[in-house]
């Protein structure tokens, strides 16, 4: 068997027929990467008749005077069949020794699951994946717990034939409903709202626009990206927050009238407690009115979505911070499940932390997500395969690998 160059759709055919399959590793992603510096090659490992039993898309970008490799959620080969993959390696090396100094990988295998009570890992027979990978040489880098490498470790996976609203914890159905209260709205964009998207995840990563607009424009052309936004209906809020301030005015009055009775502490707290809610909800009003009276078009959350196979990947999401007590980004996910329950069985909902305790500074990142009840996995990590062990050395110490993959990440 021996290592080929693949056509566009040879790769594709392959990797789409393959039982771990990733977007990260298709005709689309090579492209899309050739516009922020990289060059591509997609390989297959054939036989004597022709046929592909393994492959990878291979990113190729300089560092200094030097060539490094980089396969995004790769390879595509049986980890545990170890003849393969040996021989694999092995061709690997052959291949690509001379022109790179190493080639990095991160498969998309999972070797556990977060207990959802203990939040500890519980481990599967995946985990020999990593000792095969170092005795054929690869070097695994240091485990991140929070967003240090090229792709988190942990992730949300939600099943779509698991979900429903009923299945959501208490505090995420209530923000929903706050959202449908205020007169949230979700819609469906085209290529013109990734404008309106940056304006709320700029913060977050230290991109250009340019970015998330080549990202987007690759993937539409194979139809496989949704954008999605959220609006306020002020017409429909003014109606909801007017039918909730005319039943809590009914409340107060009620417990108004037990107070010239009594003036229990329970009725006082009571009292207080229900103006406050009365003085929220005419804020609602006054906010509504001169939205509908300036005729406003207000979007205040968005998010980007590419569809690959039977999975929904939320790239990234984002909200108005001035309207965060809508708890816009909880309505916004709420929607996007809607949207696809019924078309395909899962949803990565993208980094988690492995970090699970009240001092992570992620915890509300977590929370989050976990509040829509994903199975949560960890996965094998990172690795190098290091052709020329000098150079590699040499690249550590003048810090041109930290600065290659030091991500610029405030938050996923």
């Amino acid at each position: 068997m021996h290592i080929k160059e693949l056509s566009l759709d040879e790769f594709d055919r392959f990797s789409k027929n393959f039982p771990i399959s990733s977007y990260y590793q298709s005709s689309s992603y090579a492209l899309f990467m050739t516009e922020f510096g990289y060059d591509y090659e997609l390989i297959g490992y054939v036989d004597e008749l022709g046929v592909i039993k393994a492959a990878a898309l291979i990113l190729i970008k300089k560092i200094g005077f030097y060539k490094y490799g980089y396969s995004p959620k790769g390879f595509l080969v049986d980890y545990f069949d170890h003849d393969l993959l040996t021989k694999f390696v092995e061709a690997i090396k052959e291949y690509y020794s001379k022109r790179l100094v190493f080639i990095k990988i991160n498969p998309e295998i999972a070797i556990g699951e977060i207990d959802p009570i203990t939040k500890l890992t519980n481990y599967n027979q995946n985990i020999i994946v990593r000792d095969y990978l170092k005795e054929l040489g690869f070097s695994k880098l240091k485990d991140n717990k929070y967003f240090e490498s090229l792709f988190p470790r942990f992730n949300g996976i939600l099943n779509l034939q698991e979900y429903s609203f009923d299945h959501l914890t208490k505090n995420t159905k209530n923000k929903i409903r706050k959202g449908m209260k205020k007169g949230l709205v979700f819609e469906k964009a085209d290529r013109s709202g990734l404008d309106v998207l940056f304006n709320f995840i700029q913060y977050k990563k230290m991109v250009v626009p340019f970015y998330y607009k080549s990202y987007y424009n690759v993937f539409e052309r194979t139809n496989a990206a949704d954008l999605f936004l959220i609006k306020i209906d002020y017409q429909q809020y003014l109606l909801n927050s007017k039918q909730l301030y005319d039943q809590e005015l009914e409340r107060n009055n009620e417990i108004s009238k037990k107070l010239i009775s009594s003036s229990n502490d329970n009725y006082i707290k009571e009292k207080m407690n229900s103006d406050r809610i009365l003085l929220s909800y005419k804020n609602d009003i006054e906010i509504a009115t001169k939205g509908l009276r300036e005729q406003k078009v207000t979007y205040i959350a968005g998010a980007f979505v590419i569809r690959y196979l039977n999975r929904i990947h939320i790239v990234i999401s984002g909200y108005d911070k001035k309207f965060k007590h809508f708890d816009p980004n909880y309505y916004l996910h709420y929607q996007i499940l809607e949207y696809y329950k019924n078309q395909f069985k899962f949803v990565d909902l993208n980094g988690m932390t492995g970090d699970f305790t009240d001092n992570n500074p992620y915890l509300g990142l977590n929370r989050f997500k976990m509040g829509f009840k994903p199975h949560i996995y960890e996965f094998i990590g990172e690795f190098d395969l290091i052709f020329q062990e000098k150079t590699y050395k040499y690249l550590i110490k003048k810090g041109l690998l930290a600065k290659e993959f030091n991500k610029k990440t405030k938050e996923v």
